[in-house]
């Protein structure tokens, strides 16, 4: 059966998510192991979403934790770059400092705008943007 909606790969904002977790020292996340794709054709009102591999699926293929951050094409194209980046920040503040490829829930204080802002304004934001400007 065809998937409903078109997922690519996208290597770029894979980058950046690197440089971002660099940037922001979080040494716990293991970057070759989270990845982004993009949706062309979600109609969601969400600009990311992030999911893992479930625990006991990971086990028992021996595979480890994983991430993947769903960019929502439509939705995230349209925002400027600080914007952008704090998506993807946001995102990755999901990724538990235990890596255990579960999710810390929105109820937690890190998600607050402020602490959000703060991070972004701690990274090299031209050099961020420089490489989101095709997007």
């Amino acid at each position: 059966m065809p998937s409903k909606h078109r997922i690519v790969a996208d290597p770029t904002l894979t980058r950046v998510v690197r440089r971002i977790v660099r940037e922001l020292g979080l040494t716990y996340i293991d970057t070759r192991r989270v990845a982004v794709v993009r949706n062309l054709d979600s109609r969601s009102s969400a600009y990311a979403r992030i999911y893992c591999v479930p625990r006991p699926i990971s086990i028992a293929f021996g595979i480890g934790p994983l991430y993947a951050i769903e960019i929502i094409d439509r939705n995230f194209r349209s925002l400027d770059c600080e914007s952008k980046i704090s998506v993807l920040v946001h995102e990755l503040l999901h990724i538990p400092k235990s890596f255990s490829g579960g999710l810390v829930p929105h109820r937690s204080s890190i998600f607050s705008s402020t602490n959000i802002a703060r991070l972004v304004k701690s990274l090299d934001l031209e050099e961020l943007c420089k490489e989101l400007e095709y997007k």
